[in-house]
């Protein structure tokens, strides 16, 4: 049996399930985009191919085993994105949670049938129905879980919309011994600059007490007060507007001390350099054009 164990995002990685890229379908249709950064990129001609985000996974997947870590891929399901793993189910403490996902990516959730037989299923929840979110927006922070989520309005309002208060509430019932703390943030369905898909696209704690923060992406100005008062302002590295377009709040902490970031994130890879991170680059550019990168493409399963 697998025995899951998750209470933070940056203690050493033991193992973890890596999206795949194979058979995704090429590129949708403006109609079948469910985020304005693949619909950006659709309009432009510019959408990934299969190959090239197959190369980035694989990039990916060898650093991992670098540095000796376990890596599971979902199972393959012809004709679906199976590339964003975080989304479609997460770990805190030694559950697995199987949220209730938008509908478009519902295709996604067999492809867990065979990591799930590893797992006790006493240990698997199911989200009720009307509780709504994705891993993307969970983010376990030793006595916290913070949360991205929507107030009813936006969430019916924005596709983008992803978490809902229901969701929030249901993570409060289900771990009553952490604080679970909910973020609005704001959303876009057109501007991907003006969009926080998911709490990570937005803010990430990081080892050494560090978190990646774009204040822009909060609804709230207290809720950025809270994030900075917390961490301390010393321990913030703010990120620009058009570096959270780029992506530069997903990248992946595989330990207290090294993180995966994209190659092409030249500053904020100096910036990690100089405070005492090893940072291992790989190329993630064409992924990143679907509005997720390293963090979404990775479902932490024990972290020790």
């Amino acid at each position: 049996m697998l025995r899951l164990h998750i209470q933070n995002e940056t203690a050493k990685l033991k193992a973890v399930l890596i999206g795949i890229a194979d058979d995704f379908g090429g590129t949708p249709t403006l109609e079948d985009c469910y985020d304005p950064k693949s619909k950006q990129h659709v309009l432009a001609g510019t959408y990934p191919t299969e190959e090239d985000c197959s190369a980035e996974l694989d990039a990916l997947t060898l650093i991992l085993e670098k540095h000796e870590v376990q890596v599971f891929r979902p199972e393959n399901i012809k004709g679906v994105n199976q590339i964003f793993s975080r989304d479609i189910a997460f770990a805190i403490e030694d559950k697995l949670v199987l949220p209730n996902i938008i509908e478009q990516r519902r295709g996604e959730t067999p492809a867990l049938d065979e990591l799930l037989q590893m797992i006790d299923p006493k240990l698997v929840i199911s989200m009720p129905s009307q509780a709504r979110t994705e891993g993307g927006d969970v983010m376990p922070w030793n006595e916290f879980v913070f949360v991205g989520y929507s107030e009813d309005k936006d969430f019916q309002t924005f596709t983008s919309a992803r978490t809902n208060k229901a969701g929030l509430d249901f993570l409060s019932r289900t771990f009553p011994n952490k604080v679970v703390k909910g973020f609005e943030l704001n959303k876009s369905d057109d501007d991907p600059r003006e969009n926080a898909l998911h709490l990570d696209c937005c803010f990430q704690p990081i080892g050494k007490g560090k978190a990646l923060l774009y204040k822009g992406g909060f609804k709230h100005a207290k809720d950025v007060e809270f994030l900075v008062n917390y961490f301390g302002s010393e321990n913030i590295i703010e990120i620009s507007q058009e570096e959270m377009y780029e992506m530069h709040t997903n990248i992946f902490s595989i330990s207290e001390d090294i993180i995966i970031s994209e190659v092409g994130f030249t500053q904020l890879n100096q910036t990690l350099r100089d405070i005492g991170f090893t940072v291992e680059e790989v190329p993630y550019a064409e992924t990143s054009k679907m509005g997720g990168l390293l963090r979404c493409s990775t479902m932490p399963l024990i972290r020790v």
